[in-house]
């Protein structure tokens, strides 16, 4: 999403990043990352019940597309991380349009399900823009 920020920006469309991770964990990240947008730390779940976003099954995170995923991310010399928390959590992606209503509601299958950015951002972009994204 961070390569879309110009995009996102353009489309006058407010993110905020929900996790589940401890505050000190959660604020290495932003540390690290540098990320542009607010983080909610949700460590009760609170908001992942509310989107019906689940744990996912042995087979789900740890399917073939997900190890396809990691091993690109080494070709392109990425370094890949242990996981330090609940790899089983799921995530996914809500969109709100203007009017408050859920425009887009996706709950990964898996870490390697990401929907391109396209997908996130056209129910921003067909209602002229606004709107807020929380994944």
């Amino acid at each position: 999403m961070r390569a879309h920020a110009r995009e996102i920006e353009e489309l006058d469309l407010s993110v905020l990043v929900i996790t589940f991770e401890t505050r000190r964990r959660a604020e290495a990240y932003v540390r690290e990352t540098d990320l542009p947008w607010p983080l909610l730390v949700d460590t009760s779940r609170t908001v992942y019940r509310a989107y019906e976003m689940r744990r996912g099954s042995p087979w789900e995170i740890w399917s073939p597309a997900s190890w396809g995923t990691y091993m690109n991310l080494l070709r392109k010399g990425r370094r890949v991380k242990p996981p330090t928390g609940d790899i089983y959590q799921l995530g996914g992606d809500v969109v709100i349009d203007p009017a408050g209503k859920i425009a887009l509601h996706r709950v990964e299958k898996g870490p390697a399900d990401r929907p391109p950015i396209a997908e996130l951002l056209a129910p921003v972009a067909l209602s002229g823009g606004t709107g807020a994204l929380l994944g």
